[in-house]
């Protein structure tokens, strides 16, 4: 899923009446915002909380009330595989009592580089213009046209 790509990565569940709602509406101005490369240079995920609940029409349903476009791709699986990837991925409250209680998730997105193992974290309400910036610090395509730019400018001092 993220080998050798850049990614952002969500956690929500479709019935939710909270910070989901507004984390994907926000997210799909990020979608709008990065263009033609969601899904062909960077690929954006959303895990569901509650895949007891969150089918794979129920979120279908969702995406499409919510406009999302081909590129992002939205993941349910065995409630046990999601709380791993859950855990492992890092959305998780300290106190056990608060994070025990999935309509108390964080509105997080991780997004990184695995190929250059560069990862990091935004709030999802955040500017959707910010949350594009941040996404382009992890980028390899801009980070190897600032090294070359460097480069150049090294050599020829």
């Amino acid at each position: 899923m993220i080998k050798g790509k850049i990614v952002t990565i969500n956690m929500f569940y479709a019935q939710c009446d909270e910070i989901c709602p507004r984390v994907t509406a926000n997210l799909v101005k990020v979608q709008k915002l990065l263009g033609d490369r969601v899904g062909r240079d960077i690929f954006m995920y959303s895990i569901t909380l509650k895949p007891e609940q969150d089918t794979p029409q129920a979120m279908r349903d969702f995406m499409e009330m919510h406009g999302v476009r081909p590129g992002w791709t939205f993941l349910t699986g065995a409630p046990d595989d999601m709380e791993l990837l859950r855990r492992k991925l890092g959305f998780t409250y300290p106190d056990p009592e608060i994070d025990k209680d999935k309509a108390q998730h964080i509105g997080n997105v991780r997004y990184g580089n695995e190929p250059m193992a560069l990862w990091a974290a935004c709030p999802g309400q955040a500017n959707p213009e910010w949350i594009v910036e941040s996404i382009s610090w992890v980028d390899r395509a801009k980070l190897n046209t600032k090294t070359s730019i460097t480069s150049t400018k090294s050599s020829g001092s």
